[in-house]
This record gives C-alpha cells, sequence and structure tokens, in this order.
C-alpha cells in the first residue's frame, strides 16, 4: 500500500510544481480559504489512484468534501486526503507546501504519506516505522532511511504555524519556558519532529483532519505522539460533533518522546 501512496504523492506533487511555475488560478471557498488548479488538479490524481488500488476503501479528499461528496467511513477504515496542504504558501511563492495522503484505522492514523514537492523530500510511515527520503526527477533518489524522534531535552524546540498563530500558542511557549520557535507552514512541522530536528508543536487554532493525519501518523511511528489539550490522543474520524464541524479538530500538542 505505501509505495503506491508514495507514488501517487510524487505524481500528484509534479503536477503542483507545473503549476507553481505557470502560477496558480486562484479563487476563493465559502470560508474565505483560497483554493487553486493545482488542489483540484493534485486531488484528481490521487483519488483516481486511491479508487483503482483500494476501491473498498472511502477516501475523506479536502476539495471533494468541499463541493459535498463525503463517502460513508462508519465502521471502516479511510484515507484522509489533502492534495495541497499550505496553499497560502504556495500561493506566495513559499516552497513549504505538501501533499498529504493518511490512512486511518479504529480512529488512529497508522501510515501516512507528506511529500513537499519543492523541497523535493518525502516522508512516509507504515507498521511503526517513519523514514524520509530525496526526490529527483519524479523519482525517490538515494534511498530511503529511518527516522525518528529525539528525547525532548532540557531547552526544547517548538514549530509553530506562520499563518495561525494565537495568543494562546505564545502563552503555552512562555508557560513551557521555550524560547526558540520555527515558524512554518504545512503539516512539515510533524515531520521536523518526526526526525529530530524540533521537540514541541502546539497547535491551539483551527486544523482539519485532512491537515494533520499524514503528519501524525509519521510522528507516531517514529515514537511522538498528538494529545488533545485534555490529554487524550488524537482521534480522526470526527462526525456530528455539537460544537464544530465534522473531521474539525480541537486544539492539540504533538511532541517527541518525553523524558
Amino acid at each position: 500500500m505505501l509505495e503506491i501512496l508514495e507514488r501517487s504523492a510524487i505524481a500528484a506533487g509534479q503536477a503542483i510544481l507545473e503549476v507553481y511555475d505557470a502560477g496558480p488560478a486562484v479563487t476563493y471557498k465559502a470560508d474565505t480559504s483560497p483554493v487553486t488548479d493545482a488542489d483540484h488538479r493534485a486531488e484528481r490524481i490521487i483519488l483516481a489512484d486511491l479508487a483503482a488500488a483500494f476501491p473498498d476503501i472511502p477516501v475523506i479528499a479536502e476539495e471533494s468534501v468541499a463541493a459535498g461528496n463525503v463517502p460513508d467511513i462508519a465502521g471502516r477504515r479511510f484515507f484522509l486526503v489533502d492534495p495541497l496542504d499550505g496553499t497560502k504558501e504556495f500561493v506566495d511563492r513559499d516552497i513549504h507546501f505538501t501533499v498529504n495522503i493518511g490512512l486511518i484505522e479504529n480512529a488512529e492514523p497508522v501510515a501516512g504519506v507528506v511529500y513537499a514537492p519543492a523541497l523535493g523530500v518525502i516522508y512516509a510511515a507504515s507498521d511503526g516505522q517513519a523514514r524520509k527520503a530525496m526526490v529527483e526527477d519524479g523519482r525517490i533518489a538515494g534511498g530511503w532511511g529511518r527516522i525518528g524522534c529525539r528525547h525532548i531535552p532540557d531547552r526544547a524546540v517548538a514549530v509553530a504555524s506562520r499563518r495561525h498563530g494565537s495568543a494562546e500558542t505564545v502563552a503555552y511557549l512562555a508557560e513551557q519556558g521555550i524560547t526558540e520557535c520555527e515558524a512554518i507552514g504545512s503539516s512539515l512541522k510533524f515531520c521536523l519532529l518526526a526526525e529530530g530536528h524540533a521537540d514541541l508543536y502546539p497547535r491551539f487554532s483551527r486544523t482539519m483532519e485532512w491537515d494533520t493525519a499524514a503528519g501524525d501518523a509519521i510522528l507516531r511511528a517514529a515514537g511522538g505522539e498528538t494529545l488533545t489539550v485534555a490529554g487524550q490522543p488524537l482521534a480522526y474520524g470526527k462526525r456530528n460533533q455539537p460544537n464544530d464541524s465534522d473531521f474539525a479538530n480541537p486544539w492539540f500538542i504533538s511532541r517527541a518522546k518525553p523524558r
């Protein structure tokens, strides 16, 4: 399965780079978030690949959900897809955008791929193992390498959203005594924790499950965890929430291995 997800993410990333080089056409959804032709092209590629390889596994994909296409996932494993995570970065010619494909089983992210096409780097996880590789000309270059979280040091390093910061995030970092924090877009924040370059990712602003599933799968396989502010593992497949929309996440804290 993972090889198929990897190939699909890379193919979607190639389509995204074509639009990136040509200049995207931008429209806005009902929630005022931007969407581009790259989002739609990438999602079509991924959905076609998943339908061909795994016809019995439903797919929850960002742009399809926005169009009202939400398959039944009750009691089943399913994919969560964000074809272009970090659309605002993409539009602004920033390079920190990703393709995210995650597999959910029993409300947990058990496998995932995060591909950053402008950086030429791909992360993947399954069976409790996380790995990283470089991509050149649409192919894996130099082979895969295992990655893992480090134990959180006394002087922890945080990563935070570049565009969705909050007063609560600033307060949390101050409470934890963390003075070093890098702001970065997309699901790459999970990956930086997973490969031991950072230790904490507090997210006290809105995210959706397709934003986090693939990166969370990689972080958990690397030895980390994602917890709600109540200390429970972040769950997936949330429907009919009394205070929020389907698939919306509560605030959470992702972290590397605690001592």
